[in-house]
């Protein structure tokens, strides 16, 4: 079967799914108005099957990613190497990863935030492939000012995964959360669900997509590309189930926090540098 065979039999199964979805919907509604029990949900879909990679144990890693925030410049090299990276929309509104820039001026009480996806810092661009922050504050009077770059949490107890009504959403072994665009229906209930916003909705293919750390660099002993890019070590990756790791030992060395921690999620994603604002 071709790629284009397999396309076609991919949107013909989305569109009996959504079909037979809109029904039960209806009977649900029907049953309410009725005064009687709606009858009883279908058996959930199978869950997308793991990727077979060879010579990898996923078994054998617990992978967690860190975040130094007082050593980000802001340079934006990591959003322009996901992007090539992973084929992420060269346009100024949808990345896997990107970051936010947070700027407290003399007589504020809180931060402006902007980050590469406003207006004023897309026009400093110039470029729907290179990104910048404006110097929009050059002759502001600025008490404290920081970049926090963001991702995938990675969640321990992630939302979008419970949300997902085909399975196409996953958890690994080695703590990833993955998408199987191949079971995708593209109906857009795990970007609703994340509390990060970390995933967006692909257009040109009709799937939902996100960070995945780089999975198919780091099952081969790679970094991720946007850590590999950092001028200055503020991305910090690696195995906690290795405990000399660079992660673990941010981990262990510093006092560190996560985003949203009353969410449940458990993120792996762990920052310092950050006040309460960033959420």
């Amino acid at each position: 079967m071709d790629q284009e065979e397999r396309r076609e039999e991919h949107d013909a199964e989305r569109r009996e799914f959504l079909s037979c979805l809109a029904g039960a919907l209806a009977c649900g509604a029907a049953g309410v108005a009725a005064g009687i029990a709606s009858p009883e949900p279908a058996s959930a879909a199978p869950a997308a099957p793991p990727p077979a990679i060879p010579g990898y144990d996923w078994t054998k890693h617990r992978w967690a990613f860190g975040v130094d925030a007082t050593k980000c410049i802001g340079c934006l090299r990591c959003v322009e190497a996901c992007k090539v990276e992973n084929d992420v929309p060269r346009n100024p509104h949808q990345f896997r990863t990107w970051v936010e820039r947070y700027v407290y001026l003399e007589g504020e009480d809180h931060a402006r935030i902007d980050s590469q996806q406003d207006p004023v810092n897309i026009a400093a661009s110039g470029s729907k492939g290179r990104y910048r922050f404006a110097d929009r504050y050059r002759d502001a009077k600025v008490e404290k000012a920081f970049f926090v770059p963001k991702l995938c949490n990675q969640c321990t107890h992630p939302a979008c995964v419970q949300v997902c009504p085909v399975g196409a959403t996953y958890k690994t072994e080695d703590g990833v959360v993955l998408i199987d665009h191949d079971y995708c229906i593209g109906c857009r209930y795990c970007v609703q669900a994340c509390p990060y916003g970390a995933r967006y909705f692909n257009e040109e293919t009709g799937v939902s997509d996100k960070c995945t750390w780089c999975y198919h660099r780091i099952t081969k002993g790679m970094q991720p590309a946007c850590v590999e890019v950092c001028p200055t070590g503020a991305r910090i990756f690696g195995d906690r189930n290795d405990k000399q790791s660079t992660v673990s030992r941010f981990i262990r060395d510093n006092r560190v926090q996560v985003l949203r921690p009353e969410s449940g999620n458990a993120p792996n994603v762990f920052y310092v540098g950050i006040d309460k604002e960033v959420n």
